[in-house]
């Protein structure tokens, strides 16, 4: 039971340092753009190129 003494704060300090993360990385804007990021993965920056004919 004497961990619990040591435990319980540390859990609430992981979760209080996870919220802050959390909280700051809303106010920095990472959530602003949800689709961008995914449409310009499967955007083609380039139009295919031909191949040369055989002969």
């Amino acid at each position: 039971m004497e961990i619990l003494v040591i435990l319980v704060p540390l859990a609430l300090m992981l979760g209080g340092v996870g919220l802050v993360a959390f909280l700051w990385s809303l106010k920095s804007g990472q959530y602003d753009d949800l689709d961008g990021a995914a449409w310009r993965a499967i955007a083609d920056d380039e139009p295919p190129q031909e191949a040369p004919a055989k002969r």
